[in-house]
């Protein structure tokens, strides 16, 4: 029973947090940057300052779908951030171009990341299945629970190393926006504080998906309440 309750505690902060980072970003889209630079702007100029140019930006359909694809080399903003001047648009597509720069720099976090992907996408599609099943079989099987266990802790694995990547996208966004004055002193605060909620929302998720995975461990080993 403590378990659900724990569950219960990470659904509804999660839920919390996602409404807050709605607000937020609903709030910081309503206030123009100072100098009016589009989120595709943004995006050029910090691929510009830090000597990129051989990745493109591009727009793409849908509320907050924003992305870098280091497979095509875009970074893919959706049409609220790609056209709009505001504050809110400036922090997303400085944040998705520090991906960019990631990728140029090889960053350590992005490479285990971006290696892991394949094996995540396998795991997505079957994992569900097979704790389905290892619980099901799991006094004539119990080896299949165990499969699923393993599938379901490499998505976990991912969430975790995620959670550096978003941070240094995020900081290394922050500090472009305020060294190249494309913030002013009164929306620099704004564009902090919405990429901050943005990485609570990757936090809460990182600590979901462990959780479960101590969940599935304890019915393995016998140990649920």
């Amino acid at each position: 029973m403590n378990i659900w309750i724990i569950f219960g505690v990470f659904a509804l902060v999660s839920y919390l947090i996602s409404n807050r980072l709605e607000s937020k970003f609903k709030k910081y889209s309503k206030i123009p940057m100072n100098y009016g630079m589009t989120g595709r702007e943004v995006a050029e100029k910090m691929l510009r300052d830090n000597d990129i140019y051989d990745v493109k930006v591009v727009s793409t359909p849908g509320t907050l779908t924003d992305h870098y694809n280091p497979a095509t080399k875009t970074i893919n903003l959706s049409n609220g951030v790609y056209n709009s001047n505001s504050v809110a648009a400036a922090a997303v597509a400085a944040h998705e171009t520090g991906h960019a720069v990631q990728h140029a720099t090889a960053y350590s976090w992005l490479q285990m990341r971006s290696s892991l992907v394949p094996v995540v996408s396998f795991a997505s599609r079957w994992v569900q299945w097979v704790l389905l099943a290892g619980i099901l079989l799991i006094g004539i099987f119990p080896k299949l629970l165990l499969v699923g266990i393993c599938l379901f802790a490499v998505t976990t694995l991912f969430s975790i190393i995620t959670l550096p990547v978003e941070v240094n996208a995020s900081k290394r966004a922050l500090v472009w926006l305020n060294t190249h004055n494309v913030t002013s002193p009164n929306t620099h605060g704004y564009a902090e504080d919405a990429l901050r909620w943005a990485a609570y929302t990757y936090f809460i998720a990182a600590l979901t998906s462990l959780a479960t995975l101590v969940y599935y461990i304890m019915i393995y080993l016998g140990r649920r309440d």
